[in-house]
């Protein structure tokens, strides 16, 4: 199992730019020895063996519906270009910026 001292997290804090005192490192060295701990743990699960899963396993179900157009053609393009400041036929004109 991998431990991390209070030196380590040290370093770590500052490769994170965290700046925290010795006790709060050494405080943290325990969590970060359960983490670690747990994440061996789960490192040492063989999925093939446990899991037994098949891409059949789970039914696939896709909602479907019909496409359709939420409103009318067209039905807010005039709400809209009426409050642009400009326009040029059915488009919002805009500055040139290149």
């Amino acid at each position: 199992m991998y431990r991390m001292d209070a030196k380590k997290v040290l370093d770590l804090a500052k490769l994170a730019r965290i700046e925290i005192g010795y006790e709060e490192a050494e405080s943290l060295s325990h969590e970060f020895d359960a983490i670690l701990g747990y994440v061996g743990e789960v490192k040492g699960v063989s999925k093939a063996d446990n899991l037994k899963l098949k891409a059949d396993s789970f039914p696939i179900r896709n909602i479907m519906r019909n496409d359709k157009d939420p409103h009318e053609t067209s039905f807010y393009t005039e709400n809209i270009l009426g409050q642009a400041p400009a326009r040029e036929g059915n488009y919002i004109r805009v500055k040139k910026i290149l």
